[in-house]
């Protein structure tokens, strides 16, 4: 890089110093310069702890509008068809979604947001969703209803969106997410992968595959797109249905299973009776052995370095990536998406 362009712009640019400016960007000064009354008589010099005070400050606060936990950077909303609203006005091309308003599609617009630093947002119609958290390095949103295509580029983790019945958090990828009206809902991945939760329950949704959550319930057990039709509706009764069909539902997953919808049985290990999870146990190691340190007893009680080993062994990914941000990204008071 040269010198030059770091006084006046000339010159090649460097990469890292090119990202730092779209990370800084939010915070250029864009108005007029103050222009300020004669200066008084001179007067006695303040003392150099106040100037230092003050900086610190300033330093202070420019540091919480850079951190992740920032709630007061606005997205840019770009309208891609029809008539959206953000806070109850039309959006005519552009816009802007602040922390706490509210983006609204009717049934004919759509509309794309996007900030530098986490990635980009596209809203289908009939959708309704909620900037909580639009910091320069992380954010978090809330739909209520509708139809979100993220592609994000931030760092694992720095990307959540909450529904009434679950909360997606970004591992790196591009993926759907549906809610309908109900508070139904459903992600689809199509890279990298999302970590679904809903209080003590979890579920890995990795590429190619999708998860169903039900408000109450929280996500059900994740399954690729192309596993069979009777094993993807018989694990929606077993995740979701009467506990009357929950043996006969099982009998066909355990039957329809291949090598790769291990990702369904392993989910299913910590899940439901212990009679059920001995027999989704025997499956699940006749398809893709339990690795070494990992033993029957030890998955049946629900050991979770044991189900991490397993899971890590089936080539999707490390289960410690989820581990690090499951709890930061927990759902917060109030975050749920209000009507």
């Amino acid at each position: 890089m040269s010198d030059d362009y770091l006084w006046d712009g000339a010159g090649e640019p460097d990469p890292e110093v090119e990202r730092l400016e779209r990370l800084l960007r939010p915070l250029r000064h864009g108005q007029a310069a103050l222009r300020l009354p004669p200066a008084p008589a001179p007067a006695r010099r303040a003392p150099t702890w106040t100037w230092a005070a003050a900086a610190a400050v300033l330093i202070a606060l420019a540091s919480a509008r850079l951190g992740p936990s920032v709630s007061g950077l606005a997205w840019e909303v770009e309208r891609l068809e029809g008539a959206p609203q953000v806070a109850g006005r039309g959006v005519a091309d552009r816009g802007r979604l602040a922390p706490g308003q509210w983006l609204e599609t009717n049934d004919t617009s759509r509309v794309r947001i996007t900030t530098d630093a986490v990635g980009e947002v596209e809203i289908e119609p009939h959708s309704r969703l909620r900037l909580l958290d639009g910091g320069s390095a992380s954010a978090r949103m809330a739909l209520a209803r509708g139809v979100l295509h993220a592609r994000i580029w931030a760092p694992p983790g720095r990307f959540v969106v909450d529904t009434p019945s679950a909360t997606a958090v970004d591992l790196g990828c591009a993926y759907t997410l549906e809610v309908d009206d109900v508070g139904a809902g459903r992600v689809t991945v199509v890279s990298g992968w999302v970590g679904f939760r809903f209080e003590n329950r979890e579920s890995f949704v990795p590429r190619g595959a999708t998860c169903r959550t039900r408000p109450r319930s929280g996500p059900g057990t994740p399954y690729y797109l192309d596993a069979s039709e009777p094993l993807q509706e018989a694990l929606t009764r077993l995740d979701f249905g009467p506990e009357a069909e929950r043996a006969a539902a099982l009998d066909v997953v355990l039957g329809e299973a291949r090598g790769r919808d291990a990702l369904s049985l392993w989910h299913l290990l910590n899940r439901g009776r212990a009679t059920d999870r001995e027999r989704v146990y025997a499956r699940l190691d006749a398809l893709a052995p339990a690795p070494a340190g990992v033993t029957r007893d030890g998955v049946l009680r629900g050991d979770q370095h044991m189900l991490d080993l397993w899971w890590d062994s089936l080539g999707l990914d490390s289960a410690s990536w989820w581990r690090r941000w499951e709890r930061p990204w927990s759902p917060a008071p109030g975050a749920s998406p209000a009507r």
